[in-house]
C-alpha cells in the first residue's frame, strides 16, 4: 500500500506483518500519552488506532467530506484490543491497518499491527467491527457503490 511520516516498509521483513500491503504510519509516544506506570496509556493506543484507520480512508478517496456527500459513515461495532508489549516515552511504532473483510453490503472488519522497530516486536494488534450507518438518521444502511467498491475492492476477504 503506501508509507506515510516517512516509514521505510523495508525496515520489516514481510514476514513481520500478518498481512501483505500494509498501511502504515508512525507514531511517537509523546508525554500527554504516558500513564502513571509510565507506560503508554490504553486510550492513547485507542486514539491512534482511529486516527489510522481515518488516514487510510482519506488515503483511499473516502474522507468525513465524502462520507457527509453519501449520507453514509462506518461506525464501530466492537473493539478487540490486545497489548502484547509496553511501550514508553519517545518511542517510535510503526503502526498498520488492513481492511480484512468487507460483505459490500453493510459490515466491513480492519486489523491493525503496531510493530517497534527498535526490537521489531508486535507490541500491540486489534480488529475492529463497523457497520455502515445514514449521517442523518443514525440507521443502518446498505453501503453506497464507492464504499463497496473502495472498501470491498481492497479487502483481504468478502465475507
Amino acid at each position: 500500500m503506501t508509507s506515510v511520516n516517512s516509514i521505510d516498509e523495508q525496515t520489516f521483513n514481510k514476514k513481520d506483518w500478518m498481512h501483505p500491503n500494509p498501511f502504515i504510519c508512525q507514531w511517537k509516544i509523546d508525554a500527554s500519552q504516558i500513564d502513571h506506570y509510565q507506560h503508554t496509556n490504553n486510550l492513547a493506543y485507542l486514539a491512534k488506532l482511529e486516527q489510522l484507520a481515518w488516514q487510510h480512508s482519506t488515503f483511499l478517496g473516502l474522507s468525513f467530506k465524502e462520507y457527509e456527500t453519501l449520507d453514509r459513515a462506518m461506525v464501530i461495532t466492537q473493539h478487540e484490543l490486545n497489548y502484547h508489549f509496553q511501550t514508553h516515552l519517545d518511542d517510535t511504532l510503526a503502526c498498520a491497518t488492513w481492511i480484512v473483510s468487507c460483505d459490500k453490503k453493510c459490515r466491513l472488519s480492519r486489523q491493525f499491527q503496531y510493530i517497534n522497530p527498535e526490537n521489531g516486536k508486535t507490541v500491540f494488534t486489534a480488529k475492529t467491527h463497523f457497520v455502515c450507518i445514514s449521517l442523518k438518521t443514525g440507521m443502518p444502511k446498505k453501503m453506497p457503490e464507492a464504499f463497496k467498491n473502495i472498501y470491498g475492492g481492497i479487502a483481504l476477504s468478502l465475507t
